[in-house]
């Protein structure tokens, strides 16, 4: 696991510790030059995206990551997150299904928080 990867996975765990559910990590580095990885969680309420967010820029801020850029916050409903090789999206449920970015880089590999994409 690369140094890249492992900040994606603590960007998950993050989430996960704030119970987002569906956390996933997507190697998308083949895929375009704007990230090497997407996570991608949800959260069902306004606080809780707000919350889960708040923790993954905390988290990689004292890994020495710093965000670069956040979008969506005011609506809380899909909130961006940029950390340059690293880009996160907490949705709600509803416009995670909408959305579904999973479809839409469907040849990513996709693994789970725990997982390796080896």
């Amino acid at each position: 696991m690369n140094e890249v990867e492992r900040i994606a996975q603590a960007a998950a765990n993050a989430a996960q510790d704030k119970k987002a559910t569906d956390v996933v990590v997507m190697n998308v580095h083949t895929l375009t030059p704007m990230a090497d990885f997407f996570v991608v969680c949800s959260a069902n309420s306004r606080p809780q995206v707000e919350a889960v967010a708040r923790a993954i820029r905390d988290e990689l801020h004292d890994l020495g990551v710093n965000c670069k850029g956040v979008e969506g916050m005011d609506e809380a409903r899909w909130v961006l997150l940029d950390f340059g090789d690293i880009v996160v999206h907490v949705f709600r449920p509803e416009d995670r299904e909408f959305y579904h970015i999973e479809r839409l880089w469907g040849e990513a590999d996709v693994y789970s928080v725990g997982e390796s994409s080896t």
